[in-house]
């Protein structure tokens, strides 16, 4: 029987990091819980055995029942009725086999019906679904608005809300106005007013591109403040959908054809303020965004693993001039770095939901000495760091080898009859949903410009490592250099125009150098790995010199040369 999770001993590797330990022990709080519900874990031991199952459990239903159903789920799409959406077939069947199996809730507390999993083991669950059907997880992967009502809203509300997402008869949307109105493209700014006659606030105005914007719970970013500009001016609100939302159309688009991307128009809808006014952006959304990025770079690494998994076999099958293709140089160095990149993209993945879960686990510790106070400052710096660098690295990276999967299939790759056509197009959204790839780099370069990147990276490169592995941390070393002589450059020009010229070639520095650093860790237990990380390594010490130099060149004006070949 298939099974996406116990065919990738790469994801299993990273379900027994060390660190995990910690954060269950936090979150289980003494296993107390054991005495109340049957299921709960008695000890750690318990506790990662509930996760492998788990795991184990999915990546059977994302391989027995999701992907299978995938090619029909893409060509059915989604439909609207008299204002009501409906999922494909394949979509509703597995949505029902997921809430019978109770995993709408990993990471929810179990006294609302979940499973209190780290966002770690999520995000493994996160990459299985999406292997087998990218539109499925931006379903299954809207679990992080239950978690922002659990974080921020009332105990009526979390009573309300919570049991009915955990159980999946209630799937949830975000709705976010940007700081200032959007074009007519964009969006069309929401406005809530509040009613003091019926004590309510009332949300107006129109929303494009809502990913399952059907669903039966919205968490709204609102303009509440008319008067005060940017991000100061929004609030927060939990909205019920009722007649007074009109879902006014389905977008007709590229891939993911089985998650609705639903324009909305609100017509004095009743909702709920959650937290404080003018605290929506600032202090209850920009936390999402952590898990946000996140669930798109386990996405974008599902699809890759699933679109280099077919790639390699097909390539063992098709013969050419009498041999099969992989034995043709181009075909295996093309498959190559498929493995190696999305091996790469993984320990990123996971060292980043491992920070965000220390964070967590930090922030709700009862008792907060000045050792762990200083431990979460330094910890949530970090994860900031890494989390646009996670979603912009491995989003580039599945286009990349969706495109060479295409690639290797040839013309049988263009048709319909394989699936890498559709993981080529279902790869195109994720560097652009939730944050393109260059507001990625904006986000990430500020961290490596202050220093703070090269902080991690010491922390990292300071461990013990054999003897045998000194000549690959001689090049990293050097590519730090590298890439500390650059970030010198950038800064003496004190010119921002020219820093955001060269972001993009700064953080590419800096993600493939911190990879190359989280492989070598892994290495030390693997034999396997440390081949991968050697190739990983080369390709990183030749690209970042090529990167240096670009930085460096003593070219102030390149960007003014370079405007009038628009002309």
């Amino acid at each position: 029987m298939a099974n996406y999770f116990t065919d990738n001993q790469d994801i299993q590797y990273y379900l027994n990091d060390l660190r995990l330990r910690r954060i269950i022990e936090l979150r289980e709080k003494g296993y107390i819980e054991n005495k109340v519900y049957p299921f709960a874990p008695e000890n750690f031991e318990d506790a990662l055995d509930n996760c492998h199952r788990v795991l184990t459990l999915i990546g059977e239903i994302s391989a027995e029942t999701i992907a299978p159903a995938a090619c029909d789920v893409d060509r059915e799409g989604c439909r609207l009725e008299n204002n009501e959406v409906s999922y494909a077939r394949g979509t509703q069947e597995t949505l029902k086999r997921f809430a019978q199996a109770e995993l709408m809730g990993l990471t929810l507390p179990r006294k609302y019906g979940g499973l209190n999993f780290p966002l770690t083991v999520y995000m493994m669950a996160i990459e299985l679904v999406s292997r087998a059907d990218a539109s499925f997880m931006t379903l299954f992967g809207l679990q992080e608005i239950a978690e922002t009502i659990r974080e921020f809203a009332s105990p009526a509300l979390k009573n309300k809300y919570l049991p009915k997402m955990a159980s999946g008869e209630y799937t949830g949307a975000m709705v976010l106005t940007e700081p200032e109105a959007g074009s007519d493209l964009q969006a069309v700014s929401l406005k809530a007013t509040y009613n003091q006659k019926e004590e309510c606030w009332f949300l107006n105005g129109v929303k494009h591109f809502i990913s399952n914007g059907c669903g039966d719970v919205l968490l709204v970013l609102a303009r509440s403040e008319e008067n005060t500009p940017g991000g100061r001016g929004l609030s927060l609100f939990l909205y019920e959908k009722d007649e007074n939302l009109l879902v006014r159309r389905i977008e007709d688009k590229l891939g993911i054809h089985g998650s609705p991307t639903c324009e909305l128009q609100f017509k004095n809808c009743r909702a709920t303020l959650i937290g404080q006014r003018k605290r929506g952006l600032s202090r209850y959304v920009m936390p999402l965004m952590n898990g946000a990025r996140l669930a798109i770079g386990a996405q974008s690494i599902g699809i890759a693993q699933e679109a280099y998994n077919q790639s390699l076999q097909y390539a063992k099958q098709r013969k050419q001039f009498g041999k099969a293709i992989i034995e043709f140089p181009p075909i295996l160095e093309m498959l190559t770095t498929m493995k190696v990149q999305i091996e790469a993209a993984r320990s990123l993945l996971y060292e980043t939901s491992i920070l965000v879960d220390i964070q967590h686990v930090l922030s709700h510790k009862e008792i907060k000495d000045k050792e762990t106070t200083s431990e979460l400052k330094e910890v949530k710096r970090f994860a900031n760091l890494l989390a646009p660098m996670i979603k912009y690295y491995a989003s580039e990276m599945c286009n990349r080898i969706t495109y060479d999967a295409i690639q290797i299939f040839g013309g049988a790759g263009y048709m319909r009859d394989y699936d890498v056509e559709r993981l080529y197009r279902d790869a195109r959204i994720t560097t652009i949903y939730e944050g393109t790839s260059q507001l990625q780099v904006i986000g990430a370069v500020g961290g490596i410009t202050s220093g703070l990147f090269f902080k991690m990276l010491e922390n990292k490169l300071r461990k013990s490592y054999p003897e045998s592995f000194n000549p690959l941390i001689k090049k990293i070393r050097e590519c730090e250099n590298l890439l500390k002589k650059a970030v010198s450059y950038v800064k003496a020009q004190n010119d921002p125009t020219y820093t955001e010229y060269h972001a993009r070639g700064l953080v590419d520095m800096a993600t493939e150098i911190l990879m190359a650093v989280l492989l070598l860790e892994h290495s030390r237990k693997s034999d396997r790995k440390f081949n991968l990380t050697e190739r990983f390594v080369t390709d990183t010490f030749h690209r970042v010199q090529m990167l240096a130099g670009k930085t460096t060149c003593g070219d102030e004006n390149l960007i003014n040369k370079y405007r009038p070949l628009l002309d």
